[in-house]
């Protein structure tokens, strides 16, 4: 299959298109890792985890389209990486601070899949259709160097409202500068697949502005169409407060200027 730049749209999928039975007959003998950055997330972790596991590892029972688990552990003090352990993972120990794009490059390189699925570490409600939703387009269709979940994200006891720094920062930037993007609705998801030769051609931001980066270097490397977004739902999660969410904004700001291009360039 070529990786040549392709049309400028980004396709939507629902994660229920791709029916679980027809994805392990899609995968075809190529390998899936899941790769799951984590500081700090003893309290979810294991259920994150024990639910891929469940689901789709082969060696434990489930639909066989998942052929590893690895936590990668950012440094935390709590028993994040005993946890992670317990419930069945192989965990990959950072030094403290390393960041979240570190994380996922360190997982990269610690996994063997040739298609590699990032999840969240302190989501609340991930089920193995946020894993089968992600791979569903990169194993039934063609030419997709990323794919990127999107999903409604309350607030407390708001329906709506979560995704602060995507609102504020994120979306705003990309209305801005990079247009072409302005139709994917979760730019910073953590729910994100891609093929391992696309992910070892990108280059990984150390801290938040690691998934803003990806999805703008994939697009200016092998053009937006090669960009998909699933529909996953609902996804819950700790809410931060505001004071916490500054730095990362400044480092979704920092990696969306490094990646601007002035006219002519």
């Amino acid at each position: 299959m070529g990786h040549d730049r392709a049309v400028d749209t980004v396709r939507t999928f629902a994660a229920d298109a791709f029916p679980v039975r027809a994805l392990v007959a899609a995968k075809a003998g190529r390998t899936v890792s899941v790769c799951i950055p984590a500081r700090d997330e003893a309290g979810t972790v294991g259920a994150v985890v024990d639910t891929v596991r469940r689901a789709h590892l082969a060696t434990a029972g489930g639909s066989g389209l998942v052929d590893e688990v690895v936590v990668v552990d950012d440094g935390s003090s709590d028993a994040t990486a005993e946890v992670a352990r317990a419930t069945g993972a192989a965990v990959v120990r950072l030094d403290p601070g390393r960041g979240k794009g570190t994380a996922m490059r360190a997982g990269l390189e610690a996994t063997g899949g040739e298609v590699v699925v990032y999840l969240d570490a302190d989501v609340q409600n991930t089920t193995g259709a946020f894993v089968s939703g992600l791979l569903g387009p990169l194993l039934a269709t063609e030419g997709l160097a990323l794919v990127k979940g999107c999903y409604a994200r309350p607030l407390g006891d708001a329906r709506s409202g979560g995704g602060r720094v995507t609102e504020l920062m994120a979306r705003p930037l990309i209305e801005v500068l990079f247009p072409e993007l302005a139709g994917v609705r979760q730019p910073l998801a953590g729910e994100t697949a891609a093929p391992r030769w696309a992910l070892e051609k990108l280059e990984f931001e150390g801290g938040y502005g690691v998934e803003l980066g990806l999805l703008v270097d994939v697009a200016q490397r092998f053009g937006v169409g090669a960009i998909a977004q699933v529909d996953l739902g609902t996804r819950v999660h700790r809410n931060r407060p505001l004071d916490e969410l500054r730095p990362q904004a400044v480092e979704v700001l920092r990696a969306g200027l490094a990646r601007a291009r002035a006219p002519g360039d």
